[in-house]
């Protein structure tokens, strides 16, 4: 398993953070336990099977639902 943090723009309201997180536990590879989305902090943090989704595919998926990503880290 990786785990990434991923740096979103600004996130505007708690339902914003909603959809991020959706989108993200919607991919097969991610640990869905342990995705969360800081509204304060505009992060995103999951843990993912590398075999089975990448992390463009997760950052695509944030995309696709009108968010950008500044940048991610993964360990």
């Amino acid at each position: 398993m990786k785990k990434a943090t991923i740096q979103l723009e600004t996130l505007a309201c708690p339902s914003c953070m909603q959809k991020v997180e959706g989108a993200i536990k919607a991919l097969d590879g991610v640990d869905k336990d342990s995705v969360s989305v800081g509204f304060n902090s505009s992060r995103a943090k999951v843990d993912f099977d590398e075999d089975q989704v990448s992390i463009e595919d997760i950052e695509n998926a944030i995309t696709k639902v009108g968010y950008e990503v500044k940048r991610s880290r993964v360990k």
